[in-house]
């Protein structure tokens, strides 16, 4: 086969095929040398057949990487290449073979003869792209659920107990409020609650009371009709209320929900229908409410700015969620989902050894859930090694996880010694007395540890490496 593409038929078989092709092509023999440039790719460099047949590829195109992909013999599919003359292209570089594997040649092909042919169609895949997620958007209005029970991790007595509530409370079409801190997963909560229940074929609706603003809230929840402001929507819009009809809506934040808007909550409730603001017909409506706050609406209630009538309505069920630092078994699977989740995102693996797991589960977590997350983010990022050390976890988590067991102590200096002291000591029986080991959890130098070692008068018979 070599020996044909040094012929006469080949040159004939490639000036017949490829001369009134518009896509530039050449070939080279196994050395590197032009056998045959197309007229597309001639006019593309302004050469003559002449001047380049027969000589090295690189002697005509000086920034040729040719030479390179026969001597791999590894072909370069779409590779961006800024030619001799200024112009760039999108370049295939394709080594031939023969029947015993041998590199006998290449072949060469320009994708686009100019980048701007890219660039045009990059813009009109974004113009696509964008297009698809406004689709998007719109189908979300009559979203699905994206949680199920499943998704919910821990193995304490308090989360069971939730998760078995939830199967309950699914099986009637009964209003629900899920109460809990900021943080604790109660959108999950109200997902499940959808998805266990007879209406989980049917939409579920998200909303955030205390996302939208006041002006807003109503032709949200409600709709509008065609004219009925300045720059209202064609044809008018439908509500969140309509949106949900045969399911369930979600209202997030309750609790932030306007005074006067709560009073047309309370008739939908009552009447079970909605009427669009500008409209005059009630359009009846099938669905389910559920509703989150962390807030104390019986507080509220009192103070009188929560209605005492709504609240009833509303609180016919009630999902109490625990916050985290009472179900402290939880707190080490969620921090492992977490460093899961962060491996399948980025394709960081990150371990936590026992020692700081140990500070991690004596955190009190005020922010729960989402403050867990944030935090093992946070670690992974910042950790130079696979190992996260005790110097990776944020200050301010450290702190607070010894604050009790050192609360005794008088002057910051002193708790700060106290600490690291003590952080030293159950690294070093961690890691068998092995400094190079701790060191690495510690993420300091070894010199750093053996001056700490001497400075806090910590007995070193006692971790002597193994």
């Amino acid at each position: 086969m070599a020996s044909f593409m040094q012929s006469k038929e080949f040159e004939h078989f490639c000036h017949d095929v490829f001369d009134n092709l518009p896509i530039a092509v050449d070939f080279l023999d196994w050395d590197g040398k032009i056998i045959y440039m197309n007229e597309a790719f001639l006019d593309f460099l302004n050469l003559r057949q002449d001047e380049v047949k027969g000589r090295l590829v690189t002697d005509v195109n000086p920034t040729s990487k040719f030479l390179e992909t026969l001597k791999t013999k590894r072909a370069n599919i779409a590779e961006r290449h800024v030619f001799p003359n200024g112009r760039q292209a999108i370049v295939h570089r394709i080594p031939i073979f023969d029947e015993e594997g041998n590199v006998i040649g290449g072949f060469g092909m320009l994708l686009f003869h100019d980048i701007e042919e890219v660039k045009e169609l990059a813009e009109k895949y974004e113009k696509l792209d964008k297009e698809l997620k406004l689709y998007k958007n719109e189908i979300a209005k009559i979203n699905t659920t994206k949680y199920r029970l499943s998704d919910i991790y821990g193995v304490s007595k308090e989360i069971n107990n939730c998760k078995e509530k939830v199967k309950k409370i699914a099986k009637v079409n009964s209003n629900v409020m899920i109460l809990g801190e900021s943080g604790v997963g109660k959108e999950l909560f109200a997902h499940s609650i959808h998805n266990e229940s007879s209406r989980s074929k049917g939409p579920f609706v998200t909303i955030n009371c205390s996302a939208i603003p006041e002006s807003l809230l109503e032709s949200e929840l409600f709709g509008y009709e065609e004219g009925t402001f300045t720059g209202a929507k064609k044809g008018g819009n439908i509500g969140k209320f309509e949106l949900a009809n045969g399911g369930s809506i979600f209202l997030d934040e309750i609790g932030d929900m306007p005074y006067h808007m709560q009073v047309k909550l309370l008739r939908v409730l009552q009447e079970k229908e909605v009427i669009r603001i500008g409209g005059k017909n009630p359009i009846p409506i099938d669905v389910r409410i559920i509703c989150a706050t962390n807030r104390n609406l019986e507080d509220m209630v009192e103070k009188g700015t929560f209605r005492e009538d709504l609240y009833y309505r509303l609180n016919v069920l009630t999902l109490e969620i625990p916050p985290i630092r009472k179900r402290r078994e939880d707190i080490q699977i969620l921090i492992n989902k977490f460093l899961i989740e962060f491996y399948q995102e980025t394709g960081i693996y990150r371990k936590i050894p026992d020692i700081v797991m140990k500070r991690l589960k004596e955190y009190d977590w005020h922010g729960n859930v989402r403050e867990i997350r944030n935090v093992v983010e946070r670690m992974c990022v910042n950790s130079d090694g696979t190992h996260i050390g005790i110097s990776d976890i944020p200050k301010y988590v450290l702190n607070k996880s010894l604050e009790k067991k050192y609360e005794d102590k008088k002057g910051l200096k002193e708790i700060v010694e106290s600490v690291e002291r003590n952080v030293i000591i159950e690294v070093l029986k961690d890691s068998k007395g092995n400094k190079s080991k701790a060191a690495k959890t510690l993420n300091i130098p070894r010199a750093t540890l053996y001056r700490k070692i001497e400075d806090y008068n910590i007995d070193q018979k006692t971790f002597l490496d193994l």
